[in-house]
């Protein structure tokens, strides 16, 4: 991260490290004035936001001119007045965010754009230094010397990958970052990999770790184990961490929280906490009753992001969608950050019969206690007309007496659906796909809702209806694309 050969860019970068680490330390003590910080990180990040193009469209011009005059003293008032932005304005207008010329970022990343545009989301020298020791100073509590890591995330040109390796640099870490094709799904030479160099931390989604655990199970190699996981980019709740245990023998953590947009907003510590990083972020919830700012009491509703330390591309009172709670509780590893937990988002709710049915529902149900004989290792849903195909893949081949009773565990969620358990060699593709589409778009074959799957780009939309087809759930209205 320091290796620049330019001495001022790199007496600078050394001496932001120096200070920032200094605030993390004192922020995660409880000992930092956060009220004065804020403050006057607000100052810098309302007259850098004033040049960027983003706001011009969203703001009205008296009231962004009045962000240059903001002193310390008016911060907190004048943020007040900050409308917040929506997620289709930053889509729309996401390119012009910058407040600098895109020669100066020393990387070009974007969100997924899976199932909308893509948000550009080019990383800094300046931010990708501060969201390294943020996550670093964390994940220290968990990593050891002699430790190696294994980042298995399919994302080339979102930021996450690149932002793990310089994590576990940075803690003198020694990591690999195989790529696996999403459509052949062979995953040999990771299991060599993980053999060989001993690896044992894993780093990644984990729908990707299932798939590495199936493969493993489908081709009689042995099963992946690991010490820790640091899992990412999905949501991922106390039985599907639970299962994962199960599975690889390891310690579980849900490693950060945040988007490519915002960066890293919570990261783990050795509790498996998620803590707020305070120092870089101001952070508010919005309800029904309003917005107001996290203030560490227990409280929850949609999360809002302002970005403290993103100077070349500013996010003011950003609607990041995620439904969070904050738990009002002090935490055994003796930073002093609230602690964050993810409630998943309002869309990722399959709605049948007026009862809302969420992911941790459903796992609880599938994952509370494995059946006798076999262990489900991954699953999706198909919704199609008032019938419910669950597509299970296993480590063996259960009989019809196990799917019906896998199937009446589930039923009470679905009343008045017909449920059927059909067991299979391989899951669609979309089911390595969570960590781009969320979990509704990547596990809930909704077949009733044609608009949903014809807006998916290829090769999604038209990979998702051939193996429908394939396993016999079809035929489907997904003809593939938009």
């Amino acid at each position: 991260m320091l290796l620049l050969r330019d001495e001022n860019a790199r007496a600078l970068a050394a001496d932001l490290a120096a200070e920032h680490l200094k605030l993390v330390r004192e922020t995660q003590e409880g000992t930092a004035d956060l009220t004065a910080v804020h403050a006057a990180k607000l100052v810098s990040t309302l007259e850098t936001a004033s040049r960027s193009a983003l706001y011009h469209h969203t703001v009205e011009a008296a009231e962004l001119a009045n962000w240059i005059l903001v002193t310390p003293e008016d911060a907190h008032e004048a943020f007040e007045r900050v409308p917040l932005l929506a997620k289709k304005d930053l889509a729309a207008y996401g390119e012009e965010a910058f407040t600098r010329p895109l020669a100066e970022f020393v990387h070009y990343y974007e969100s997924s754009g899976t199932t909308g545009n893509p948000v550009a989301a080019p990383k800094a020298l300046d931010d990708l230094l501060i969201n390294t020791v943020n996550i670093g100073e964390l994940w220290a509590q968990i990593l050891e010397p002699g430790d190696v890591a294994l980042i298995l995330i399919n994302a080339p040109f979102a930021p996450a990958a690149y932002q793990f390796e310089k994590v576990l640099e940075y803690l003198g870490i020694m990591s690999l970052r195989p790529w696996v094709d999403n459509i052949t799904g062979d995953y040999t030479r990771v299991l060599r990999l993980i053999a060989s160099l001993k690896a044992n931390v894993f780093v990644g989604p984990p729908s990707r770790l299932l798939e590495l655990v199936q493969f493993a199970q489908r081709n009689e190699l042995p099963a992946p184990k690991f010490d820790r996981l640091l899992l990412m980019a999905e949501q991922t709740g106390p039985s599907f961490v639970a299962h994962l245990q199960r599975l690889t023998g390891a310690t579980a953590y849900v490693g950060s929280y945040g988007s490519s947009e915002t960066g890293t907003t919570a990261v783990t510590c050795r509790e498996r906490n998620l803590h707020l990083q305070t120092h870089s972020y101001v952070l508010e919830l919005l309800d029904d009753e309003g917005v107001r700012r996290i203030d560490g009491s227990a409280d929850r509703g949609e999360l809002i992001v302002t970005t403290l330390d993103l100077p070349a591309r500013p996010l003011l009172r950003y609607r990041t969608g995620d439904r969070v709670e904050i738990t009002g509780e002090e935490c055994a590893c003796g930073v002093r950050t609230p602690i964050l937990r993810t409630l998943g988002r309002e869309q990722d709710v399959v709605t049948l019969a007026g009862n809302g049915v969420r992911q941790n529902d459903l796992e609880a149900a599938l994952w509370s206690a494995e059946l006798p004989g076999h262990v489900v290792f991954n699953y999706m849903l198909v919704l199609r007309g008032n019938g419910i195909v669950l597509l299970v893949t296993t480590d063996g081949a259960p009989d019809e007496a196990w799917s019906a009773q896998l199937g009446e565990r589930l039923a009470p969620l679905f009343e008045g659906y017909e449920i059927t358990v059909q067991p299979v060699e391989k899951l669609p593709p979309l089911a390595s796909l969570g960590q781009y589409l969320g979990w509704k778009l990547s596990r809930v074959l909704d077949l009733n809702d044609e608009d949903n799957w014809r807006r998916l780009p290829e090769p999604i939309g038209g990979l998702v209806a051939e193996s429908l087809r394939q396993l016999g759930v079809g035929p489907t209205p997904i003809e593939g694309g938009s």
